[in-house]
C-alpha cells in the first residue's frame, strides 16, 4: 500500500531564541508521511531524538507500524543541530543555548504556517523527542489533543545531568575545542570517547549480561559492537551539534520559561492533552520514577512502562520486535480510543 511521502525544509528567517541570540536564516528539516484530511485534524507531529536524522525515524511509520500514515498525516521534524535543521556546526554566531522550548516554538510555526493546522491530533516523541512532546503539551495546551512521551521526562533529572556533564566535559577536553562548544576541526578522539561513554548508558546492564549485542544485533564480540554501533556512529556527527543538543537536553524543563517561572507542578497541571508516558523499566536516563512523580499532577495521564532489558533503546526498538509491539499496542489504544 502506498501513501504520500515528501521531504523539505521550512524557512524560519532569523529566529530569536529564549536565552538570547538569533539563529540566522534558520530552517527546520521535515518529512511528511500520509495526507492531511479536509478537516485538518489528523496531524501527528514527530520530533527527532538526540542526534537523530529523518532517515533514522521512519522505521516506525507504516500501515502495520506504530504510526499509520494511511490514517494519520505524520510530520517528522529534525531538532536544531540534528545535522539537517539549522545547527551549531553549520550556522555562524549560533546562540550559546538553544532550548527544547525553542525547538517547539519553531515547530509551532511549521505546523500553523506550513500546514495550516491549529490543533494536533498528537505529538509522538522518543527521548529528546519525548521531551519536545512534553513541552508541546505544556506550552500550547489548547493545541495538543494527545502526547506520547517515550523514554522522556518533563524536566531533566539530576542523575541524567551528571551523564550529560560527562559528555560535555569530554568534548571540551579536546584540543580542537575553542570554547563555548565550538571546534577548530572535528575532534576525532573525543568523538570516539563520546561514543564509548554513550554505549554504557544507552543499553542496560541486563542487555549486556544477556549478550544481546551478539544474539539480537549480530555483533561478533563486545569490542566490535561498541565500535560499530556507538563510536563510529557518533564520529559521523559534528561535535558542535552534539554539544548544542546535549546542552538543550541538560536544560530541559517544561516550566523553565516565563509562562511557569520554574513551577513544574503548575506546568504539569496546565496540560490538557491526554498524556501517555512510556518509560523503559531499565532506562538509565529517564527513570520510571521520574514519570511516576509527574503523573499525579496530570489531568489525564497514564503511565505504561516498557517491560524490557534494552534500556533506553527500548523506546526506539527498530531491531527489537517485542518492544515495538508494546509501543504499537499502547499508541493504538490512545489514538483509536
Amino acid at each position: 500500500m502506498n501513501w504520500e511521502n515528501e521531504t523539505g525544509t521550512f524557512a524560519l528567517g532569523d529566529f530569536a531564541v529564549e536565552k538570547g541570540g538569533v539563529i540566522r536564516e534558520a530552517s527546520l528539516a521535515w518529512q511528511r508521511f500520509g495526507t492531511l484530511n479536509d478537516k485538518r485534524d489528523n496531524l501527528i507531529l514527530y520530533p527527532s531524538s538526540y542526534s537523530a536524522r529523518l532517515a533514522d525515524m521512519s522505521w516506525l511509520i507504516g500501515p502495520e507500524g506504530i504510526l499509520d500514515p494511511t490514517r494519520w498525516c505524520i510530520i517528522a521534524v529534525g531538532m536544531f543541530s540534528n545535522g539537517e535543521s539549522s545547527g551549531a556546526a553549520e550556522t555562524p554566531d549560533y546562540p550559546a543555548l538553544v532550548t527544547v522550548a525553542d525547538n517547539v516554538r519553531a515547530q509551532k510555526r511549521l505546523v500553523t504556517e506550513m500546514c495550516g493546522v491549529d490543533k494536533l491530533a498528537a505529538v509522538y516523541g522518543f527521548s529528546m523527542g519525548g521531551m519536545q512532546a512534553y513541552h508541546w503539551a505544556a506550552l500550547y495546551p489548547e493545541m495538543v489533543k494527545r502526547a506520547f512521551v517515550v523514554c522522556g521526562s518533563a524536566r531533566t533529572a539530576d542523575h541524567n545531568k551528571v551523564f550529560l556533564s560527562g559528555l560535555l566535559r569530554t568534548l571540551e577536553a579536546a584540543p580542537e575545542h575553542t570554547g563555548n562548544g565550538r571546534f577548530s576541526s572535528e575532534p576525532v578522539l573525543a568523538l570516539k570517547a563520546f561514543g564509548h561513554i554513550y554505549a554504557a548508558w544507552g543499553l542496560s546492564q541486563d542487555f549486556y549480561r544477556a549478550g544481546l549485542y551478539k544474539s539480537a544485533l549480530g555483533a561478533p564480540d563486545l569490542e566490535t559492537f561498541v565500535r560499530t554501533n556507538w563510536a563510529e556512529r557518533f564520529s559521523q556527527c559534528r561535535a558542535a551539534n552534539l554539544y548544542a543538543q546535549a546542552l538543550a537536553w541538560f536544560h530541559g524543563d517544561i516550566s523553565g520559561n516565563t509562562l511557569y517561572n520554574g513551577d513544574l507542578t503548575q506546568a504539569l497541571q496546565s496540560i490538557k492533552a491526554q498524556m501517555l508516558l512510556m518509560p523503559s523499566e531499565t532506562d538509565l536516563y529517564f527513570r520510571v520514577a521520574d514519570n511516576a512523580a509527574e503523573l499525579p499532577h496530570l489531568a489525564t495521564g497514564t503511565l505504561r512502562s516498557i517491560p524490557s532489558v534494552w534500556g533506553h533503546r527500548a523506546g526506539n526498538p527498530s531491531a527489537n520486535p517485542a518492544d515495538a509491539a508494546f509501543l504499537k499496542a499502547r499508541v493504538a489504544d490512545l489514538l483509536l480510543g
